[in-house]
């Protein structure tokens, strides 16, 4: 009897199989028993043509070769990581093989990983499906007793493979296109242009805005205070400082006459579990994480600690059949830190609504929720800050309504009327579990106050203000615009209905943004995303069907619409080809006058050495944007940008890299933490489970000069 192939997306995936697989046997590349064989990719093995693989004719870019359109796009393997290819190769053509199961990562580009790398090799065995949420041993287990059939997941792989095409036709002869055109080299990518164009047209709001004065006349009846309004209670605003001193002094030191008190109850039910997205959003706006941050962060709580469930979900809800894994995963975190809020539910009588549980809702995970699996002491400080905003969710979800009073007051003198607002809290609901952000609603409306009441208006003044300029993207702002393909939504429920026409999905989104800092399009400045002039030019080079989100968006509903069965990618690679067609048309017709800067590569000729390579033993260099490692030619990809403490107020030196390169650490770093403004001193380090990222680590509050 032959063997069982499983293949996995990164050899730690790998290893976890195999030993919940009874695997202890050892080769390069896999482990092995008597009835299973477990290998892995390394992330993507093969990839697609280059232009010049097709014809050496495209090497050298011109106008005479574009657009390129190949009739099939072909693949090829990555050379630095082509031994793992061999060996996949030979263990999925084995005689003694009887079948595959993949287990790549459990959605749209793990399946593409696997399928792109079944086609190359050629092979003709048989394979199924190894579907999983969670990578605790009892899930691999039970996925392994229910592999499914590979054709479930058909649909999936081709909406991948169209997406990988796309990004490619519309990515390479667009930059080509206007390289050429500008003679400069430019990256215009199909997703990475409509986001960048998101950020350049918020900046140019901002630069275009012109602040005008305005003025609010606030009235002092001792106790409580209350603001000048016109016809409705947002009216508040005084454009003449002539009106806004005549009502002033007509009501200084008169009385006033309360002629309503509008009480109205009112209650805000608890948020939708996590995706992906939202949980990045939410990282931001607490923590100030980067989108990737937290997305690596929440890959190793569900990889490594397996105390989460699959992390890349678009969807906030969970499925019918899971009610009982969840009350079994609450009664399990019940002994931790978070029992003073699970005491409080009755796991025997949860309440299960449709804002938790919906099938229509879920595509291919269901939200992000705990696995049930207990913290162990390797979690960092800040994977353990993303564990507990999903767990605390997870909680909340169950929790009643947040509810309160608002109060609204009308005091009347002469032909001014005054508006005072007041809330009082009735319960807190699930914000027991979550607390508010924003600071509680001071009311000083006396509770004893009645309709008809004289009050004193001891006196009044008049406030002088200025329209604000709307503010610069954060990641968590261009995170949501991303999802809503550039609709400003905040109702939860409008936005699921749009997450098919979103920009990019959530497992691409985070890497979209750091590709737009890497090519100078766009740079951090604390929280903030600022367009570079670079990206400026680039928006106005291009046509506004390359940057248009909404035109990004239909393409991404496109693509759901295949994964779904729902649409033939026929259609759709037809549409891409016709706007690689338009795209050139523009680049060679268009006559604009915007001047880029002309760019030379400044690497430095220095050759010293600051240390040893963390991953390879290499030498590490420096170049003006990075330190990084000898051996980049070879495959390593060890790097330490040089902005990776921008966001912290300080500069990624020297000085430094050796020190953490020699010691492990740099110690007495003055950093600015950019979530709350707090000054202080840390170590760096470099996270081995994190690919050596720079991390802050010991943070300890004090202003330093």
């Amino acid at each position: 009897m032959g063997k069982i192939l499983i293949v996995a997306e990164k050899p730690s995936v790998g290893r976890d199989i195999a030993k919940v697989m009874g695997c202890k046997n050892k080769e390069e590349g896999y482990i092995y028993s008597d009835k299973y064989i477990v290998s892995w990719a390394l992330g993507h093995l093969v990839t697609l043509y280059e232009p010049e693989d097709y014809d050496v004719l495209y090497k050298k870019w011109s106008f005479k070769t574009l657009p390129i359109l190949p009739d099939e796009m072909k693949l090829k393997a990555i050379k630095k990581t082509s031994q793992q290819l061999s060996v996949l190769k030979k263990l999925m053509n084995a005689k003694d093989t009887d079948y595959i199961i993949c287990a790549t990562d459990s959605g749209r580009e793990g399946e593409l990983i696997f399928r792109y790398i079944y086609k190359f090799v050629k092979c003709k065995k048989v394979f199924k499906r190894l579907w999983i949420s969670s990578m605790t041993d009892e899930a691999i287990k039970e996925g392994m007793s229910n592999v499914k059939d590979s054709k479930e997941y058909d649909n999936i792989y081709i909406s991948a493979k169209c997406r990988s095409e796309a990004d490619w036709l519309v990515g390479m002869n667009a930059s080509r296109a206007y390289t050429l055109k500008h003679n400069v080299l430019l990256s215009v990518g199909r997703v990475q242009t409509p986001t960048l164009f998101m950020i350049v047209k918020r900046q140019k709001e901002i630069e275009n805005f012109v602040s005008k004065d305005y003025y609010e006349v606030l009235a002092d009846y001792g106790v409580f205070k209350g603001t000048w309004f016109d016809k409705d209670y947002n009216n508040t605003k005084i454009q003449d400082i002539k009106l806004a001193d005549e009502i002033k002094n007509n009501v200084s030191g008169k009385k006033g006459t309360v002629i309503l008190i509008d009480n109205e109850n009112k209650s805000v039910v608890p948020p939708l579990l996590y995706d992906l997205t939202e949980l990045q959003r939410t990282a931001n706006r607490i923590y100030g994480f980067s989108a990737k941050k937290t997305l690596d962060l929440a890959q190793n709580l569900y990889e490594k600690h397996k105390m989460i469930t699959y992390p890349r979900t678009d969807s906030r809800y969970i499925t019918n059949d899971m009610p009982n894994k969840v009350v079994s995963t609450l009664k399990k975190i019940s002994d931790t830190n978070y029992s003073v809020f699970i005491n409080k539910l009755n796991l025997d009588k949860l309440s299960f609504t449709n804002r938790i549980v919906d099938n229509s809702k879920v595509r291919d995970h269901f939200a992000i929720i705990p696995s049930g699996k207990l913290q162990n002491k390797s979690v960092t400080a800040d994977e353990l800050k993303v564990y507990d905003l999903i767990v605390k969710r997870f909680i909340a979800v169950f929790y009643p309504a947040y509810k309160y009073v608002s109060t609204a007051v009308v005091v009347e003198c002469g032909n001014y009327k005054f508006v005072s607002k007041g809330k009082t809290e009735l319960s807190k609901g699930w914000h027991e579990v979550e607390p508010l952000t924003e600071k509680e609603n001071k009311n000083d409306i006396p509770k004893a106050l009645k309709e008809g009441q004289i009050v004193d208006i001891i006196s009044a003044e008049v406030l002088k203000k200025k329209t604000q300029p709307p503010k610069p993207y954060t990641e968590a702002g261009i995170l949501s615009a991303m999802e809503n393909a550039g609709r400003d939504i905040e109702d939860e429920v409008i936005k699921e209905q749009l997450k098919d026409s979103g920009i990019g999905t959530p497992a691409t989104r985070a890497a979209i943004i750091e590709r737009l800092i890497s090519v100078g399009y766009i740079k951090r400045k604390g929280k903030s995303l600022i367009p570079e002039q670079k990206g400026i030019n680039l928006c106005l080079a291009v046509p506004d069907e390359l940057k248009s989100p909404q035109t990004t968006g239909r393409w991404e509903k496109g693509l759901s619409s295949i994964s779904k069965g729902n649409m033939q990618p026929q259609k759709f690679m037809a549409s891409i080809n016709r706007f690689v067609d338009f795209i050139i048309n523009d680049a060679i017709n268009n006559k604009d006058n915007i001047k880029f800067e002309k760019e030379t590569v400044k690497i430095k000729k220095s050759n010293t050495n600051f240390g040893k390579c963390p991953i390879c033993g290499g030498s590490v260099l420096e170049n003006t944007k990075a330190f990084y490692c000898s051996n980049w030619k070879n495959g390593c990809g060890f790097t330490v940008w040089k902005n990776v403490l921008d966001i912290y107020g300080n500069t990624m030196d020297t000085v430094k890299i050796k020190s953490i390169l020699k010691n492990g650490k740099a110690e007495n770093i003055k950093i600015t933490l950019p979530q709350t403004g707090e000054k202080g001193v840390a170590e760096l380090v470099l996270n081995k489970d994190n690919n050596f990222a720079v991390e802050i680590k010991n943070f300890k509050r004090g202003e330093f000069k």
